[in-house]
């Protein structure tokens, strides 16, 4: 039974694995912009996850792109879309083979009702049947193809951005968290602030050895400081006078810091 692991190095550092799948939403391409043609497949406990769901809603695409929320608590197998089994007791216990729980009553889980799959890495074997790397979310899945469009959240934000202007009404459609008088220096916080922050605790909290520790903690508190002082005075957005890609993506990893 394969089990989900932790990327680490020798000595002790985690290595993010790159994301698998990155083709593109386009008017003139493969993967068109249709309302009601892609799923997007999320997970309430992951702030990767968690910028493609703020931008959804930021953009008014709740009619437009179908959702499936995974169960929060991440089994042996990774994501499923329900519980992992419990023992009499009530506690979690390692399973074998394909079983899950029974319905616990937490609230949000939206099941597959497409491919009514357990586990979330059904999916990604559907789209690639010899699929050997790592069972991630957000997935942007495309029905029409039985597809995964896309695996990596900051390209799957840029996409419910922009791509989908077509199919929304102008109070939504004139939203736009990438304006392009702002991408230079949206660009440059999004760079330290994925490095040191959004990546930093993860980092920092699977580090595996000391030195690997204080090589990412210090930076990341560093990084935590450099945001204060930008935002000093009252400041409300960290690039110019509107809510941006950069704020999105700093809050999904800092509301979760002091939790």
């Amino acid at each position: 039974m394969s089990t989900v692991t932790i990327p680490t190095d020798k000595d002790g550092q985690f290595k993010r694995t790159v994301s698998s799948f990155r083709d593109h939403i386009r008017p003139d391409g493969e993967f068109k912009p249709e309302k009601g043609r892609y799923i997007l497949y999320v997970s309430y406990a992951c702030p990767w996850a968690h910028r493609t769901l703020i931008t959804r809603k930021l953009k008014g695409l709740d009619e437009v792109i179908d959702l499936s929320i995974v169960h929060p608590h991440m089994g042996a197998k990774g994501w499923s879309f329900y519980p992992p089994l419990r023992d009499e007791d009530g506690h979690y216990v390692q399973a074998n083979g394909e079983d899950v729980g029974s319905d616990d009553g937490i609230a949000g889980v939206i099941p597959d009702l497409v491919h009514h799959a357990k586990f979330l890495r059904e999916l990604y074997f559907l789209a690639e049947k010899n699929y050997d790397g790592r069972f991630t979310v957000p997935i942007l899945w495309d029905n029409k193809t039985s597809k995964i469009v896309n695996n990596e959240s900051s390209e799957i934000i840029r996409m419910l951005n922009s791509e989908f202007n077509s199919q929304l009404p102008e109070e939504f459609a004139s939203i736009d968290v990438y304006p392009s008088s702002l991408r230079k220096d949206i660009d440059s916080i999004n760079d330290w602030v994925y490095d040191k922050i959004n990546n930093g605790v993860y980092k920092s909290g699977f580090a595996t050895s000391q030195k690997a520790y204080e090589a990412n903690v210090v930076p990341l508190f560093d990084s935590l400081e450099r945001v204060e002082k930008i935002l000093d005075g009252g400041k409300t957005f960290l690039v110019g006078d509107q809510l941006t890609e950069a704020d999105i993506r700093l809050y999904v990893t800092i509301v979760r810091f002091d939790v």
